[in-house]
């Protein structure tokens, strides 16, 4: 009897995900006719991993996601796959809905991309369910998501706020890899959190301006607008936190929330894209309805600010 051999390619298995380190949700740059610059898009990606950027996360709130069709979100996510894909970087795309199904829709999607490692999936916004069913949908997400998901925890956004125990039990369910912390501040559910993590469930800073304590107090890295600006100083202010340098890691944190106090003085990304755009990183400032672009001033308070570092 002959056996014979399976010889079809055998999937590669990826490495544990680890989402330490600084990720730049990227700006989606466009032409002065309106559509998206790929070649520029392309270019950031690169020059914040040269910089030092762990990844990138494509269709963010940052990415104005919400103005972009079904087409252009694809276009994104095939340039930042095809960057990631070539420097090794670890991307991960924005997915989800309100509604767990159209979620589950979202999520089937990333399929297309290989190269996803992880979605970042906003807790439903609007809709404000309780605690328990937050919990159930993304109990069900990760039931069909091909990739680790990232919960975003946004409650100034959403509308939902959630405590320590609620984020825990997220970090407990198997496919849930970490949070995107982004509660407009640091209390005492903040402190709670951080001092006891499910294992394998990783805190990333997600509000810029307090992106150095919560590095400080343990988070394993931050997803940054502001890093598009200085993504090598962001890199550095982590590595100094883990270092246990902590004259380096404060002072350069002072410093970095000066830069996102003033990029965020107007609704994100407005003040990040015209300051790019100063720079010649992206070939124009715009955004689309119901955004408006930034004020001179904002745009010359973040420059100034970025001078200081």
């Amino acid at each position: 009897m002959i056996t014979r051999q399976n010889t079809r390619p055998q999937p590669q298995p990826q490495p544990p995900l680890s989402l330490r380190g600084i990720h730049v949700p990227l700006v989606t740059p466009f032409t002065a006719a309106g559509g998206i610059a790929a070649e520029a898009l392309e270019a950031l990606a690169h020059e914040v991993l040269d910089a030092g950027a762990a990844g990138i996360v494509a269709l963010g709130t940052t990415a104005e996601t919400a103005a972009l069709d079904e087409a252009e979100r694809d276009l994104v996510t095939d340039v930042c796959a095809r960057v990631c894909a070539e420097r090794g970087g670890l991307l991960t795309v924005g997915a989800g809905a309100s509604g767990t199904r159209a979620a589950e829709a979202s999520l089937a999607r990333l399929e297309r991309w290989p190269g996803v490692r992880a979605a970042l999936v906003t807790v439903p916004p609007f809709v404000r369910p309780s605690a328990a069913g937050v919990l159930a949908h993304f109990a069900r997400l990760t039931e069909v998501s091909p990739v680790p998901l990232v919960a975003y925890h946004v409650p100034y956004r959403t509308g939902q706020p959630l405590d320590a125990g609620a984020l825990r039990a997220l970090g407990e369910l198997p496919g849930v890899a970490g949070v995107k912390y982004a509660a407009g501040g640091i209390d005492q559910d903040t402190v709670a959190l951080l001092g006891d993590l499910p294992d394998g469930f990783e805190v990333l800073a997600g509000d810029d301006a307090y992106a150095s304590p919560m590095l400080a107090l343990g988070a394993a890295g931050a997803i940054l607008a502001s890093a598009h600006l200085a993504t090598a100083r962001f890199v550095e202010l982590a590595a100094a936190w883990e270092a246990g340098d902590v004259p380096r890691a404060r002072a350069l944190g002072h410093a970095l929330a000066r830069v996102s106090a003033a990029a965020f003085e107007e609704p994100n990304p407005t003040v990040i894209k015209a300051v790019l755009h100063a720079r010649g990183r992206i070939p124009t400032a715009d955004v689309r309805l119901p955004l408006l672009p930034a004020s001179g001033a904002s745009v010359a308070r973040t420059l100034r600010s970025l001078a200081g570092l």
